[in-house]
């Protein structure tokens, strides 16, 4: 009897290698090419991956999500493609990476940048109708690109970035983001309003 619950007691210590071995077992990410990979859209309007690992093995994937190393300076370059997260497995592994959109054919890289447009949807703000300060939080009332918005903002000296090229990034507590493509082009009242950050 003592035997059998020893053998339980070892069963069960190897699964749970097992489930920590899982942990920690990720796939190997390889620069991704128009020589190893095909992307195509898919049946459900999203998009599929085929890519031949260096061991030459074809792969497949249904579905893949292209993200943005950096967003701001870079966009263009540097795409992660993952695989989706899962609430089993959590998140998605990094297939490979992009080392410049232009590198792949048009067809190709139309497709991935309008998934990218619909990940990273960023107004362009056109008009600011109002800004207000109350109890350490900052209330924007805009126009954008996307019609008429109200957000707010916990610290707009971090949440409030101007670029080199000029642009004027903005960041809301939820995440969202917003642009000013070019502050000398809105009209007075409102560049008065974000001056003072830029």
């Amino acid at each position: 009897m003592a035997d059998k619950q020893i053998d339980k007691a070892a069963q069960a210590a190897v699964c749970d290698d097992d489930k920590d071995k899982d942990l920690f077992r990720h796939r190997v990410s390889i620069d991704l090419t128009p020589e190893n990979a095909i992307f195509t859209r898919s049946s459900g309007n999203l998009i599929s991956l085929s890519v031949t690992q260096p061991s030459g093995e074809v792969e497949f994937f249904e579905r893949i999500v292209p993200v943005r190393s950096f967003p701001i300076s870079s966009p263009e370059e540097f795409i992660s493609i993952r695989e989706p997260d899962s609430p089993t497995r959590g998140r998605g592994d990094e297939i490979g990476m992009i080392r410049r959109l232009s590198d792949f054919p048009e067809q190709t890289a139309a497709l991935i940048e309008e998934e990218l447009s619909r990940r990273y949807f960023t107004p362009s703000i056109k008009k600011i109708h109002s800004y207000s300060e109350k109890f350490g939080y900052c209330y924007w009332d805009v126009t954008t690109s996307a019609g008429r918005i109200e957000f707010i903002m916990s610290n707009p000296t971090s949440s409030i970035r101007t670029l080199e090229d000029g642009r004027v990034f903005m960041y809301d507590i939820d995440g969202n983001c917003f642009t000013i493509d070019d502050p000398l082009k809105l009209d007075k009242a409102s560049y008065k309003k974000v001056e003072i950050y830029l």
